[in-house]
């Protein structure tokens, strides 16, 4: 009886010790299982961390990053920062306006500049005034055609082959479908004179800026300084000497508020190459229509008359009865958007602007402009109402957006139909535009199509890419409030960039 009561007893033990040794294994395969879901989340985890990393760079302890990364072939945020608060944008401005005006407008676009005259033509004479009315073509410079005076020499042979070779009234500039505030809303107002900040008109002209050169003489004499396009409108004062070699070249260009009168002072040395200055104008129109006169008569057409703005001479509302003598066609907007995007074109991102104006609401101006930007924003589901757009460049310091908005915009256009002229019109890192100097030599190389921007304390990035995997990003990265030199915050967003790159989820 004892023996089996100890046999009984061996038995419940060993029931015992099987059931806790199936515990364990149970244990042991939840550990296993735990451990293959951490290493199935760690590659992002990782990205995660890391990026944390770089934007924890002590050189911007002081300033307000904001972020965000999300996937266009998931929808997944891999990482996010401050994506909801207000930045101060820069150029990704110009996301907003050349998407809103793809979307408006259509990519096959065109400006057309029409000549009218209010009189008629006898034999070879033009009895009245030419009269050119402007919609706002910002192309008529040498970044869309070989030379600017090609453009006026155009327009002197169409005058030809409708037989005129001599106008007996003057050249009329007509701005009139644009208004007169040829300045964004808070732009500085030492931005004025300068070829970044070229003011708006619907007639224009070399991006309403001259190009000055200088070029050294002899030492301890001015150098020498000519003018493109060559004009009257614009003085020129030369304060410029030239100096031996152990002097430095240091070469300032100024243009006093509401003049024309342009002052180059510093020093070139003798062996200098030719240095260029940008200097903007002062009225457009009458700049476009006095370089439009000297070239008609270098043409051989005679002019009795001479260069004059509409409102000074007509006072006709509509265009009924002119004689329409022939019409300027301006490349396809998307070829616009290029210059935009791809050279951060301030000048032609206020043309835009004002044009969505004009051609939504019959008058160009900034306010008409944002409000046809906002009625698309609410298609792509971006209230306006928690957003500010104050111009189309992003020079003025009172846009303000979120990273979160800059990447729904990224998003929609990516699934619109105009994404590939968008895409095609974005710099691309390491070979074009304003990124051909960033990320070369890397896996983010000829993979970032972004626009980056910068005013004093302010750098942002916003694109596409796509990681190791193929997988296509669409991102945002601003930093605001920063006392560092800009260059550190490029570098901060190309590490981000090339973490992105070299992302695997595998």
């Amino acid at each position: 009886m004892r023996s089996m009561k100890l046999l009984r007893n061996i038995h419940s033990c060993l029931i015992i010790i099987f059931l806790l040794s199936g515990i364990e294994s149970i244990n042991a395969q939840v550990d296993t299982l735990s451990h293959f879901t951490k290493s199935v989340r760690y590659p992002l985890d990782n990205l995660r961390i890391q990026l944390d990393d770089i934007f924890n760079d002590p050189n911007f302890s002081n300033a307000t990053w904001g972020v965000l990364i999300k996937s266009l072939k998931t929808g997944e945020i891999l990482y996010k920062k401050n994506e909801n608060k207000l930045f101060i944008p820069a150029s990704v401005m110009k996301l907003f306006t050349s998407a809103s005006s793809l979307l408006l407008l259509g990519s096959n676009y065109h400006y057309k500049t029409k000549f009218y005259t209010n009189g008629v033509i006898k034999r070879n004479k033009l009895e009245g005034d030419l009269i050119i009315r402007g919609v706002g073509d910002p192309t008529f410079s040498n970044r869309f055609y070989n030379s600017t005076d090609d453009i006026f020499n155009a327009w002197s042979d169409s005058l030809k082959l409708l037989g005129i070779t001599e106008i007996a009234g003057d050249i009329i500039g007509d701005d009139n479908l644009f208004d007169d505030i040829a300045f964004g809303k808070g732009w500085a107002w030492d931005y004025e004179g300068n070829w970044f900040a070229a003011p708006s008109s619907a007639l224009s002209f070399n991006d309403n800026s001259v190009d000055i050169m200088i070029e050294p003489s002899s030492i301890d004499m001015p150098a020498y300084v000519s003018i493109s396009p060559q004009t009257k409108f614009v003085d020129i004062i030369n304060n410029v000497k030239t100096v031996g070699l152990s002097r430095s070249d240091a070469i300032r260009v100024y243009r006093g508020k509401g003049k024309n009168l342009i002052t180059v002072y510093g020093t070139i040395k003798e062996d200098a190459i030719p240095i260029t200055k940008y200097v903007s104008v002062d009225n457009p129109t009458m700049y476009t229509i006095t370089t439009l006169y000297d070239i008609l008569i270098e043409n051989g057409i005679n002019i009795l008359g001479s260069p004059k703005d509409f409102d000074e001479t007509l006072n006709y509302e509509s265009y009924d009865g002119f004689l329409h003598l022939f019409t300027h066609t301006s490349p396809m907007l998307k070829e616009i958007i290029k210059e935009i995007n791809k050279n951060s074109n301030n000048f032609c991102a206020e043309q835009l602007l004002k044009t969505l104006g004009m051609e939504l609401f019959g008058y160009g101006s900034i306010d008409n402009g944002v409000k046809g930007m906002t009625d698309i924003l609410k298609v792509v589901g971006i209230n306006p109402a928690n957003m500010i757009i104050a111009d189309g460049s992003g020079l003025s310091r009172l846009n303000l957006l979120t990273p979160k908005q800059i990447v729904s915009l990224l998003n929609y256009m990516y699934k619109s139909n105009e994404f590939e002229n968008f895409y095609e019109s974005l710099p691309i890192a390491g070979i074009d535009g304003t990124l051909a100097g960033r990320m070369s030599r890397t896996a983010t190389e000829n993979n970032v199509r972004a626009k980056p921007g910068y005013i004093d304390g302010v750098n942002s990035l916003a694109g596409y890419m796509k990681t190791t995997d193929g997988e296509k990003l669409a991102f945002a990265i601003i930093v605001n409030n920063f006392l560092v030199p800009t260059n550190l915050a490029n570098y901060i967003q190309d590490m981000v960039c090339a973490s992105l790159a070299n992302f695997s989820r595998k």
